[in-house]
């Protein structure tokens, strides 16, 4: 199948092809049909399956077709709802290319920068909005933003929505808009919150799942190093002294975590920058760009910039720490492993995070293989203290947790 069997417009088949896009991917085949018909969509997918361009491609389309019954400024006519900045940023590039040859407007809002550029745009009239909660609810309450005329709404990454904590604002901001609207949900897990908001958001959606819930793909081979705590550092440098490895995306836990890495790489010469809630929006930028043209080697990252780390042939991803939330570890790694290319994983457990391993293994149904560290073997097998798992029942509830801090 090609882009062409999807009964595309000239103009977005034209941007596609510009942009070398030849085949749907599988949730691109299914969604944008779908869409096409106006129907919800309720989509199922794990990180890096084509999900914006499955529901950005078929909005454009519907949203260049209709006639335009508005005089003055353009009204928001769709909304594009998704958890961080760097995926803000990403989406509002994609639907940029996508819509290049089309007359549509374009602005993305978040937090963290001054809001008077985005106002500006705002009142010189935007067809579609890409937004982060936050900014999106702050924005309205000043009433820069009207979505009285909103056509579509898109929840992306609905998920990590839950996880950082902003599920009350998600049902704040679906109060604001009109019942009478196309929705689609996106998420590459599916815990019962998620699912009981996607009831109250889809009116008879079509399902699309792509891949069993919560796995990972199998393009990328994982693998595991039990080392001490205080030997990770080294360990690090070690598996970096591979010069195949022209660049790897690193994560932890804790932007603090995230600068001592940075500090520690930078000391033994190898270029290093990290990215994290702590970092102004422009630093983040710099940073992402950086490690996109490989003038950064190693960019290390927090959970919640990570979402919108879309970087093509990114071949490892290394796990410094293990995420405490099993759902991270699946949104990590695929940050490798893109668009059916291969990837590699690599994670370093010590001895109080083989709990999260465990947890990690459930979830995505497999062993994940170890592999033998000479020089750094994990000698404390003794777990000093309980680690603090995050609680399912505080997830369940949508209340704001530590991740959002981070």
């Amino acid at each position: 199948m090609t882009f062409e069997n999807l009964n595309l417009i000239a103009p977005i088949l034209e941007a596609l092809k510009n942009e070398g896009y030849e085949t749907p991917t599988p949730i691109q085949a299914q969604t944008i049909p779908l869409t096409l018909q106006g129907k919800d969509v309720l989509g199922c997918a794990q990180t890096g399956t084509g999900k914006t361009a499955a529901f950005a491609i078929p909005i454009i389309q519907l949203m260049n077709e209709q006639k335009n019954h508005y005089t003055g400024r353009r009204p928001i006519r769709a909304l594009i709802l998704t958890p961080t900045r760097e995926l803000a940023i990403q989406i509002a590039e994609s639907f940029e290319n996508y819509g290049a040859k089309t007359n549509l407007k374009y602005e993305v809002i978040f937090g963290g920068v001054s809001q008077n550029s985005q106002v500006k745009s705002l009142r010189s009239g935007v067809d579609v909005l890409i937004a982060t909660p936050g900014r999106l609810l702050d924005l309205i309450s000043q009433k820069f933003v009207q979505l009285n005329q909103l056509q579509f709404f898109v929840l992306d990454e609905a998920d990590r929505m839950l996880d950082m904590g902003f599920l009350n604002d998600v049902k704040k901001i679906i109060t604001k808009i009109p019942q009478k609207r196309q929705s689609l949900f996106f998420s590459a897990t599916m815990p019962d919150p998620i699912v009981k908001l996607a009831n109250t958001i889809l009116v008879n959606p079509s399902k699309v799942e792509v891949t069993p819930v919560s796995s990972t793909a199998n393009t990328i081979n994982q693998a595991v190093y039990f080392v001490d705590k205080e030997n990770k550092k080294h360990l690090l440098k070690e598996v970096l002294s591979d010069k195949k490895i022209d660049r790897a995306l690193v994560f932890t836990r804790t932007k603090h975590g995230a600068d001592k890495v940075v500090k520690d790489l930078v000391k033994a010469g190898i270029k290093s920058q990290a990215i994290h809630g702590n970092k102004s929006q422009n630093a983040r930028q710099r940073a992402l760009n950086s490690f996109k043209t490989k003038e950064t080697r190693v960019l290390v990252a927090t959970d919640i910039a990570a979402r919108g780390i879309d970087i093509d042939d990114l071949t490892h991803v290394i796990n410094y720490e293990l995420p405490n939330i099993p759902e991270s570890y699946v949104h990590r790694i695929g940050r490798t492993g893109r668009a059916g290319a291969d990837g590699i994983a690599i994670a370093f457990c010590d001895a109080e995070e083989k709990a999260y391993l465990k947890d990690i293994q459930k979830l995505i149904g497999k062993q994940i293989p170890v592999l033998e560290n000479d020089n750094f073997p994990l000698v404390n097998h003794q777990v000093e203290k309980t680690p603090q798992r995050q609680q399912r029942s505080s997830r369940n509830s949508g209340g704001r947790n530590s991740s959002r801090r981070r």
